[in-house]
């Protein structure tokens, strides 16, 4: 999907996952401060919308969502996850639901297999599914921002701000409300700082929650049964994830940003096994350059890594 947005001055287009977006308009730490003062917003329509309709509809997202939906009350977000038998991280859904809808909108390109996984699950449930990806268009408003919502299908209140589902056809009209347009690459970077996962990015085919936060999110350790619970009850009470989240502080003398799936090592030992990977990276508008990274378990807290080339110091995310 690609966003009316893009025709806007200086708007250059996202690459990868990001595509149909603008990276930027021009002025990358510029529009994060605006961002980050609630002065901007950030174009995410090319993001998959999918909605559930029907009387069971949170009874039944209850069975099978990672997270306590079965009496949500309206207008309340939450986060959900869809895992795999063994307990793997297989989808994340950004759900609320306005009395009537379920609305959830999911990582690019997603959407469709998620919703084949849940049309075979409905069973005898009294539910409807649809891809609402063409008629509605995500769009996130940093907290603090004044604009009113006027118009948006529903509305996700978050503590960093308020996504809002508009129609998709008055999306170029009614971000002209909301102030200067701030790229995916200002988004992604306050992501970061705040240590937020995102599925595809902090993930890979062997995650699980408990190694990038989600456990703390969006799982609900006291709910009935779903799709890989096992696993996530017995690492739990066991306290030993594989891996965990580190946030890292790049040095900012390398003009080199480590990318997605950059090896990290031990400072100590640089030509040695590599104990993780990089995650996401970004390029902060007052911290420098930053960056998430997956890494064994046992690696220590305070020892000093190299993402790549790049010497880094890490903050714990998860507990080792």
């Amino acid at each position: 999907m690609k966003s009316p947005l893009l025709s806007l001055p200086g708007a250059v287009p996202a690459e990868g996952p990001d595509q149909g977006v603008a990276a930027h308009y021009g002025d990358l730490f510029r529009e994060q401060r605006e961002l980050a003062a609630g002065r901007a917003f950030t174009d995410l329509s090319h993001r998959g919308v999918i909605t559930v309709t029907g009387p069971d509809r949170l009874a039944w997202l209850h069975l099978l969502l990672t997270q306590h939906v079965s009496e949500l009350p309206p207008q309340q977000a939450v986060e959900a996850l869809v895992l795999s038998p063994n307990g793997h991280v297989e989808h994340a859904l950004y759900l609320v639901d306005d009395g009537t809808t379920s609305w959830a909108h999911v990582e690019p390109g997603t959407q469709g297999e998620l919703l084949a996984y849940l049309e075979r699950m409905k069973f005898m449930y009294r539910v409807e599914l649809a891809d609402a990806t063409e008629q509605y268009a995500l769009v996130h408003l940093p907290a603090g921002h004044t604009a009113a919502a006027t118009g948006a299908a529903a509305v996700r209140e978050l503590p960093w701000g308020r996504e809002l589902f508009l129609p998709r056809a008055e999306l170029a009209e009614r971000a002209a409300r909301f102030g200067s347009p701030a790229g995916i690459w200002a988004y992604e970077a306050l992501r970061v700082e705040a240590h937020r996962p995102r599925l595809g990015f902090e993930t890979d085919h062997r995650t699980i929650p408990h190694e990038v936060d989600w456990l703390r999110t969006a799982v609900h350790l006291n709910k009935g049964c779903y799709r890989g619970q096992e696993t996530v009850a017995r690492v739990h009470n066991l306290g030993r994830p594989p891996r965990r989240l580190v946030f890292l502080h790049l040095d900012g003398t390398e003009e080199v940003l480590p990318g997605h799936g950059t090896e990290v090592r031990l400072a100590s030992d640089p030509d040695g096994r590599a104990v993780g990977f990089v995650t996401s990276s970004a390029r902060h508008h007052e911290l420098g350059p930053i960056a998430l990274a997956l890494v064994k378990r046992n690696t220590p807290v305070e020892a000093e890594l190299r993402a790549g080339p790049v010497p880094a110091t890490q903050e714990v995310v998860v507990e080792p």
